[in-house]
């Protein structure tokens, strides 16, 4: 998975879990990972995290904008 805002550019993250406290109505999602070596457990908001891969491109082979996993997702959070 991809983090928008992550500072390290050569990062490497795996999802661990979607979390929502039903008192708050906050939500985060946790991974673990960060620079090779590293296993950090890191928590971001739904609407930075996104599905690897590349961007989809437009007619004319600009980049579309990619949507967060919050809100088009390949697997339910």
């Amino acid at each position: 998975m991809e983090i928008s805002g992550a500072r390290a550019r050569s990062a490497s993250w795996s999802f661990i879990a979607h979390v929502r406290n039903v008192r708050t109505g906050e939500e985060w999602v946790e991974v673990v990972g960060g620079k090779p070596g590293s296993r950090a457990v890191r928590s971001f908001r739904p609407d930075q995290v996104f599905a690897p891969g590349p961007r989809p491109r437009r007619p004319g082979g600009r980049s579309a904008p990619r949507l967060p996993l919050s809100d088009a997702p390949r697997l339910p959070l």
